[in-house]
């Protein structure tokens, strides 16, 4: 494992039981995190979502952070904001969240904070690869490591931190709102935070069995939310993700408003408050371009970040903004989530404007016009620098000298799965189609002749 790459775009992640994560590969990397995040102070704070290899991986953790002097606390199921917002609350000197956020079950991940609560830079991030890089993760099949007991006060604290610093003085009058938990973190936490504001919760997917986490539910399969909401007639549904720091809405009629829209409606309403800094948030390049023309039109200008929460992070920090997003759900409100996205702040944000408002989610949501945009997901065995395939390339500019100034063309690789992810926007959503498969025939031909 000495040349392998350990972290993607957001901590480690694959099938559980191999590589790193293994009993032998978690103790390992618990131990470089505690050499070099815990020397000043002795406490880590661990959490994981609804997977059946959640609890012995945070044991294996704890091992290695023990060998490092580092004593370890667990708050059990919990969403990953949740335990961001509970080390810097605890005066932690760092937590690990055990969690493949959106993958399926069989999958599971390690991300990483600081004793800030946020996420490592590369500085740090490269210290710890290089302890690892000094080890061998063994490949054993089962854990010999004492489960960690959760400790109850942990996700009380986060409860309550969520019902009076992001839902202080909302009074949702029992309006009835669906909640898909995704039979993850938020399967706990989410319908109690909801039930505190007033409302009249109708979970659902809120049983995880450590196998049935974002199956068919969820923030990527919200067609079970849609069709709940109308039929209990709910003034809104909240998708979240496994780990919990995503979410989608669905409005009053079943329809679908995801990152973009939630960013439509707080940054146009933020801007017609005067309660957005600089009339400005960030998004990345994955936004559809109807959220800048939305915003536009109510004078609130986009930075540009490259993909990942990550990068929007940066840039809201770097610009002093106090809003920013991914067109997946990611949702980050600046300090009051300590620059962390959050699913549920995220939904209590928007059912705030709501309340002010006194408007449907239908409505909000309206000055978001998706343009139509085709996105296909390609698995791949390698990962070569398209940038530098001169046919790929000329397929690219093919496609966007017929799209003109109506349309774009991305190409990006997944930086935690096999996939190479095909993006074409435009107003003719046939052509699109079209020239998305033929990007992705050539991008797919191309990377098996380099293989």
């Amino acid at each position: 494992m000495t040349n392998e790459e350990i972290f993607g775009t957001d901590g480690i992640r694959g099938r559980a039981g191999q590589g790193w994560l293994t009993p032998a590969g978690a103790t390992a990397v618990g131990r470089a995190a505690g050499q070099v995040l815990g020397s000043s102070k002795g406490i880590a704070i661990l959490a994981h979502d609804g997977r059946e290899s959640g609890r012995w991986l945070e044991a294996a953790l704890a091992k290695g952070l023990g060998q490092a002097g580092v004593t370890s606390r667990s708050a059990g199921l919990l969403p990953t904001p949740g335990l961001a917002w509970l080390v810097r609350e605890e005066n932690a000197a760092l937590g690990i969240m055990v969690s493949a956020s959106h993958n399926p079950s069989h999958d599971n991940g390690i991300k990483l904070f600081g004793g800030n609560g946020g996420k490592l830079n590369d500085e740090l991030q490269e210290r710890i690869e290089d302890l690892l890089r000094q080890e061998t993760a063994g490949e054993e099949s089962s854990p010999a490591n004492k489960l960690l007991i959760p400790e109850p006060g942990l996700e009380n604290a986060y409860q309550q931190h969520l019902i009076h610093d992001l839902g202080a003085g909302l009074d949702l009058k029992h309006a009835k709102v669906v909640l898909d938990c995704a039979n993850g973190a938020g399967s706990h936490v989410g319908p109690r935070v909801l039930s505190e504001v007033g409302a009249t919760v109708i979970p659902i997917a809120h049983q995880p069995d450590g196998q049935n986490i974002n199956r068919r539910c969820g923030s990527t399969h919200p067609e079970a939310l849609m069709k709940a909401v109308q039929a209990h007639g709910a003034m809104l549904g909240i998708a979240l993700d496994g780990d919990g720091d995503r979410c989608m809405l669905v409005d009053e009629h079943g329809a679908l408003v995801d990152g973009d829209g939630i960013l439509t409606i707080l940054g146009r309403h933020g801007a017609q408050q005067g309660s957005l800094p600089k009339n400005r948030l960030a998004a990345t390049v994955m936004s559809n371009r109807a959220l800048h023309i939305a915003l536009e039109e109510v004078g609130v200008s986009v930075t540009e970040t490259a993909v990942g929460d990550r990068a929007v992070v940066e840039a809201m920090q770097e610009e002093g903004l106090a809003l920013g997003g991914e067109q997946s759900g990611h949702v980050i409100l600046g300090e009051r989530t300590a620059f962390i996205g959050d699913g549920l702040a995220a939904a209590l944000a928007v059912i705030e404007v709501l309340a002010q408002t006194g408007e449907d989610l239908s409505t909000l949501a309206s000055a978001y016009q998706r343009l139509p945009q085709v996105l296909l997901n390609l698995t791949v065995t390698s990962k070569p620098d398209l940038s530098l395939n001169p046919t790929v390339m000329e397929k690219v500019a093919a496609a966007e000298k017929t799209l003109g100034n109506h349309g774009r063309v991305l190409l990006r690789y997944s930086g935690t799965e096999p996939l190479v992810r095909v993006m074409v926007e435009g107003p003719d959503a046939e052509l699109i189609e079209r020239l998305a498969q033929e990007v992705a025939d050539c991008v797919l031909h191309e990377i098996g002749k380099s293989q």
